[in-house]
This record gives C-alpha cells, sequence and structure tokens, in this order.
C-alpha cells in the first residue's frame, strides 16, 4: 500500500516537473485549451438544456434527460475540438513565422469554424448566432474607437434595443419560420399561449391543461 502511494506521488512529481517545461508550454496550452473548452461547453449547456427541455419538450423522463445529455455533450465535444484547433494551428504558425500577427488569429479561427461549426444544428446554429451578436456589437465599437464611425453624443441602446424588439416581434408574427427554432418556442410560449386558457389553472398556474376537459 506504501509502495503505491510513493509510485503516485513520484508519478505527479514527474508531472508537475513535466508542467514546468518552457518548451513544452505551446503543446501543452494546446492540450489544456481541450479541457477548458470541454468542461467550459458542458457548464453552458447543461442547465440550459435543462431549462428548454423541460420547458418546451414532450416526451418521457429517460427521452429528456437522453436529449439533455446528447446536447450537452455535443457542445462540449464542438468547443473542446475548436480550442485544441485553434491554439494548434497558433502555435504551429507562430512556431512558422518565428512571430504572432494578427492574421494568424483570425485564419486558425475560420479553420476551426469550418471544421467544428460548419455543419448546420441546433447547437452549432445556437452558438453562431450567439457569437454574431456580440461581434456585432464588437465592431461597431471597434469602429468607433477608430474614428470610423463618429462618437454618438447619446447612448445608442435604447434606439438598438428597440430596433431589435420591433424586428423579431414582426418576424415572429409574420414570418416565423425564419426564426431559430428555440426563440420560436420561447415567443410562442410568450405571446401565443398567453392567447388561450380555460379556468383559472391554465390561466395561473398551468400554461396548458393537460387533461381533456
Amino acid at each position: 500500500m506504501a509502495g503505491g502511494g510513493d509510485a503516485l506521488r513520484a508519478l505527479l512529481r514527474a508531472a508537475n516537473a513535466l508542467l514546468q517545461q518552457r518548451r513544452y508550454h505551446a503543446a501543452l496550452a494546446v492540450l489544456k485549451g481541450f479541457r477548458n473548452g470541454a468542461v467550459y461547453g458542458a457548464k453552458i449547456r447543461a442547465p440550459h438544456a435543462l431549462v428548454m427541455t423541460f420547458l418546451f419538450k414532450s416526451g418521457s423522463l429517460r427521452e429528456k434527460l437522453k436529449s439533455i445529455a446528447q446536447a450537452t455533450y455535443t457542445h462540449s465535444r464542438n468547443l473542446a475540438y475548436f480550442v485544441f484547433t485553434y491554439k494548434g494551428l497558433m502555435a504551429l504558425q507562430s512556431q512558422l513565422q518565428g512571430k504572432k500577427i494578427p492574421f494568424h488569429s483570425f485564419f486558425a479561427a475560420c479553420i476551426g469554424g469550418w471544421l467544428v461549426f460548419g455543419e448546420n444544428n441546433a447547437i452549432n446554429s445556437q452558438i453562431i448566432m450567439y457569437l454574431l451578436s456580440r461581434i456585432l456589437f464588437g465592431l461597431s465599437r471597434l469602429a468607433v474607437e477608430k474614428g470610423y464611425v463618429p462618437r454618438p453624443k447619446q447612448d445608442p441602446f435604447p434606439l438598438v434595443a428597440a430596433l431589435i424588439w420591433g424586428t423579431v416581434l414582426w418576424l415572429f408574427e409574420y414570418h416565423r419560420q425564419t426564426l431559430q427554432p428555440s426563440l420560436q418556442s420561447s415567443m410562442t410560449y410568450l405571446y401565443d399561449d398567453s392567447n388561450v386558457w380555460h379556468d383559472i389553472s391554465d390561466f395561473l398556474i398551468y400554461n396548458k391543461r393537460t387533461d381533456s376537459k
């Protein structure tokens, strides 16, 4: 028993010594990026999938749990693969050119996005739309910082909020097939289901009655 403990401590010391080696830093950073991508993807997707599945999906408990597990696994795997690919290509380009330049980041991410997130499915679609909204905000701020766009005299956020809500509700009411399915489900719950009730049970307690009354 003591011998096993000694061997484990020796293994941990060897691993820690390896982690301190600067010549392996780039490769180890790629591996830790893979780890962080997997963990972060699971942390983000699991609670989201849990809420959306139990709110909007029908089926048995087993089917719902399976759907949650599949969504969590897909998000976790894809993010891990992407971080691994991105950091690996960044390290390779830096090694080949002897320095890091801005184009490296764009190129590595383009390749990773094509390989990992190129399939048009529900998980990838949500991630891409999430990123798109933040890119638009980021590019807007960058344009102001660089002087390409005059700095607004007043906070433009109220106008942006008004236009976004106006557009999304117009699309939902008249062209809802163009919206992403989970957004359609959320907005149906908020705006369509609130038009229907039979008694106090499905007016305040439940959204929809499950009996045949």
